[in-house]
């Protein structure tokens, strides 16, 4: 696969992975852009920085935990929707390095940011039938999972973009069965 196709991939696989947790993979991206494991766009060098470092500590931080918070779990599926589209199109477009500005924007708005709006979707309507079902007490084993996601999925997009493109098309396809039996469900106990 030739690098500039192998640095969309990676970009999608990232985006991806902001889907389940909106800073962290940014703050993975940016710290192995400090250490010298991983080359940015020098429109998104910033993300290398120690400023932008401490501040994507800080804000992972605030954001793992505050998903093991009842209620503000399903507050924030509301507000990370558009969050992770933005942190979709930004990883992607900041590791499309020699990539053509317009094929770049292209790639990282529609799929970069797509995907992440996606991924966030399908797990914030797993977490409100959590909530229905369990009156938020699973919700929790949800968090954790979205954290093993994100975790997982950004170490493997940068240590294998296309194996991580095959996991999430996998992952989504498994979702998007799962919300349609919901929806037919839902459809059938309201008739």
């Amino acid at each position: 696969m030739s690098e500039y196709a192998l640095s969309i991939v990676l970009g999608i696989a990232l985006a991806a992975a902001t889907g389940f947790r909106v800073f962290l993979p940014l703050l993975v991206v940016g710290t192995a852009a400090y250490t010298g494991h991983l080359t940015l766009d020098d429109n998104f060098a910033w993300l290398g920085t120690p400023s932008a470092l401490i501040m994507l500590s800080v804000a992972a931080l605030v954001e793992i935990l505050a998903y093991y918070i009842p209620i503000v779990d399903n507050l924030l599926d509301t507000l990370a929707i558009p969050a992770a589209a933005v942190a979709g199109t930004i990883v992607s477009a900041a590791v499309m390095t020699d990539v053509p500005p317009m094929v770049k924007w292209t790639a990282a708005v529609i799929a970069g940011g797509g995907i992440a709006g996606l991924t966030h979707g399908l797990t914030g309507l797993v977490r409100g039938h959590s909530t229905v079902l369990t009156g938020g007490l699973g919700n929790p084993v949800i968090a954790t999972a979205e954290l093993g996601g994100a975790l997982l999925m950004t170490f493997l997009a940068l240590a294998a973009p296309v194996v991580a493109v095959v996991v999430i098309a996998v992952f989504l396809w498994l979702m998007l069965r799962q919300a349609r039996r919901l929806f037919r469900k839902v459809e059938s106990s309201n008739s």
